[in-house]
């Protein structure tokens, strides 16, 4: 029975994805919940495992198209089995019609015939049958049957001629043990077989590989050696998979200067560019900005930083302190935390607020990370959800729910030095804030008495970048002086209790 593979729901926003990398072709065997394929969605690549264990026997969508939730990927089932819809694979078909139908058997992978071409054969009835002959490996399906590519480890007899321990399953090899042999030059007749009549299986290829010695380092050269040496590598062939790659095409109308080098963009550069143009191409960007007076902050973090490290580990940042005043704010200015669709003449008030944080991935691109209900966070819960978030980008292990469905958005650019930024605004949220640089700067106080005197203070600036088609200025301006008033004014030691 054949098992059809869809694409699958990958969040909760998801709608449709990319396929990158099938791990596995037409033909070859797959257990339960080994990796399959390699989908994109958005900024997050997902691994997808097997449901079932199988063979692939058709692949239904070809790497880089992109395809909804629920489109037929993969046909995985027995082999020689048809698929869902009543078909086999092209190549399996074909096998079935060329030849008398297999004695069961479980499937295996590729057989290396004998690079001579055997002579024509007469037809399957007029053939004698054979006496006492021993018993041969069984049939495989034509799809898998195919000739290994030229390598280090080829020569002009089988196997079994070359010194191994003899024909038969020892040369069934699969296409893994081959591709292994072949990217790392090993002489198979030096690998011990552990499978089935003394097949080389993936595992003896690794072990065999993790057994044998890195080679010796090469000696330094005297002056006089230099020239034959120069002379002998321009001469000779390089190792496989060593050429250096080819560059880029350029873009078409682009003037290239002399030493300018074309760079092919990978995925996540070419979603950052396409949502950002999409942004300013739909938003009406407005942009505005208070300074803060960052000092309640900035003592309490000095008085409880190193505890809240120790305990935490991690540092105690001013963005927390800033998420948690500005979910404050959205719940004073609903509309801040709102999705505008004027084409439809509506509007969508969000009754949760998801903060959405600007995180930079070593300077390769951006992801916006969602802390989901944080206005039921206060600031130790929102540092720890940030922080989390943030480890998962770092390390690749991203779900594609946890950057999907923010409903305000900061960046924080600060901790690179900058002074006033205007970001541009993630769409659909109708605003996102930047926090700046805190630092030390002179400043008017004024004490409770009314007397005003110059002080060295924490000062920063926040900017707010907003849609006008959602909300008008004086809501910007009372929203981001509601964010500035709690930041100034608020007991900050309670919050870290």
């Amino acid at each position: 029975m054949a098992t059809t593979v869809q694409m699958p729901q990958l969040g909760e926003t998801v709608t449709e994805g990319t396929i990158l990398k099938w791990h596995k072709r037409a033909g070859e065997l797959i257990k339960e919940d080994e990796v399959l394929a390699e989908i994109s969605t958005d900024k997050v690549d997902t691994e997808i495992p097997s449901p079932t264990t199988g063979t692939v026997l058709e692949i239904l969508v070809a790497e880089g198209a992109t395809v909804k939730v629920g489109t037929p990927l993969v046909v995985i089932g027995e082999a020689g089995g048809t698929s869902a819809a009543g078909t086999a694979s092209a190549a399996t078909a074909a096998a079935v019609t060329a030849a008398p139908p297999p004695p069961p058997a479980p499937p295996t992978t590729a057989i290396i015939p004998p690079p001579t071409p055997p002579a024509a054969a007469p037809p399957a009835a007029a053939m004698p049958a054979p006496v006492s002959t021993p018993p041969s490996p069984a049939p495989v399906p034509a799809a898998v049957l195919v000739t290994p590519p030229a390598s280090a480890t080829d020569s002009s007899q089988p196997l079994g001629a070359r010194g191994g321990p003899g024909t038969g399953m020892r040369q069934v090899l699969s296409p893994v043990v081959r591709q292994l042999a072949r990217r790392s030059g090993v002489d198979l007749t030096a690998v011990t077989g552990t499978g089935s009549g003394g097949r080389i299986t993936r595992r003896d290829m690794e072990g065999y590989l993790r057994a044998v010695p890195s080679p010796a380092p090469m000696p330094i050269p005297t002056e006089a050696a230099v020239p034959a040496m120069a002379a002998s590598a321009a001469t000779a062939p390089g190792p496989v998979g060593t050429a250096a790659p080819k560059p880029a095409a350029a873009p078409e109308g682009v003037i290239l200067l002399p030493g300018d080098e074309v760079i092919e963009l990978d995925r996540l550069r070419q979603r950052v560019a396409q949502n950002m143009l999409r942004a300013r191409q739909t938003a009406a960007h407005v942009w505005t900005s208070v300074e803060v007076d960052f000092e309640g902050v900035e003592r309490v973090r000095r008085a409880q930083g190193p505890a809240f490290k120790q305990r935490e580990g991690f540092s105690l940042t001013y963005l927390p302190f800033i998420a948690r005043a500005s979910v404050d704010a959205l719940a004073a200015f609903p509309v801040v935390n709102s999705s505008i669709y004027p084409e439809q003449a509506k509007a969508v008030f969000h009754r949760v607020a998801n903060l959405g944080i600007a995180a930079d991935l070593d300077q390769k691109g951006l992801v916006v990370l969602t802390v989901r209900g944080a206005d039921g966070l206060r600031v130790v819960g929102l540092a720890r959800e940030i922080r989390r978030l943030a480890d998962k980008a770092r390390s690749g292990k991203l779900d594609p729910d946890d950057i999907a469905s923010s409903t305000f958005t900061i960046t924080n650019p600060g901790p690179f030095g900058s002074f006033m930024s205007a970001p541009i605004i993630n769409v659909p949220n109708t605003a996102i804030l930047s926090t700046d640089t805190v630092a030390k700067r002179p400043k008017v106080v004024t004490d409770e008495h009314g007397n005003d005197s110059i002080a060295i203070r924490a000062v920063g600036y926040l900017g707010l970048s907003w849609d006008h088609r959602a909300f008008d200025g004086s809501t910007a301006v009372l929203f981001l002086d509601r964010i500035r008033h709690n930041l100034e004014s608020w007991d900050w030691a309670q919050e870290l209790t």
